[in-house]
């Protein structure tokens, strides 16, 4: 009868011994939503996009992936200093930085490397903050960090066209 027990419940203990802890989630992973609206300007119509982003890195070296809500990889970005590559389902383009990528990917030029530190709630080094009671204002943005504890950023550009950024975090970084 032990002996039973004992085969029964080694495939179990097998299994066990087989399987892998859980993938910790690197600390300069940054997941969620992320929601962009272009107020209509001159000729050009109003625009927004939103998708699921995965972001991994800094402004220096990096990676950030954009999928639909079925699951379809709409954009992969990678970065380091003096080369930026964008893969989208109509191919490859490279660009020179980050910013020059920022305007390919999302058709409007937006600060992506002072957005990394954004995500994670602080300011951008590379320029100067107004620091206000619920957020920061810095390079023409404001940025309202009032529900960055629920995992709520929102970023506002009131220059022409004016643009809002909405990102809700899977969790806080």
């Amino acid at each position: 009868m032990r002996r039973r027990r004992l085969a029964a419940a080694l495939p179990a203990v097998l299994l066990a011994a087989c399987a892998q802890p859980p993938r910790a989630v690197a600390p300069d992973v940054v997941a969620g939503r992320l929601a962009v609206q272009v107020d209509a300007f001159n000729e050009a119509p109003a625009r927004s996009f939103s998708a699921a982003f995965e972001l991994q890195g800094n402004a220096e070296r990096g990676q950030l992936q954009l999928t639909s809500p079925l699951g379809t990889v709409l954009a992969r970005a990678q970065w380091m200093p003096g080369q930026a590559l964008l893969q989208t389902s109509q191919g490859e383009s490279r660009d020179s930085s980050l910013d020059a990528l920022s305007e390919r990917m999302l058709g409007e030029p937006m600060p992506l490397a002072a957005l990394i530190e954004w995500l994670h709630g602080r300011p951008w080094p590379g320029a100067p903050v107004q620091r206000l009671a619920d957020g920061f204002e810095q390079m023409g943005w404001r940025i309202d960090l009032s529900r960055y504890g629920d995992g709520v950023l929102l970023a506002q550009r009131s220059q022409q066209p004016a643009i809002g950024v909405r990102a809700r975090l899977d969790q806080n970084p």
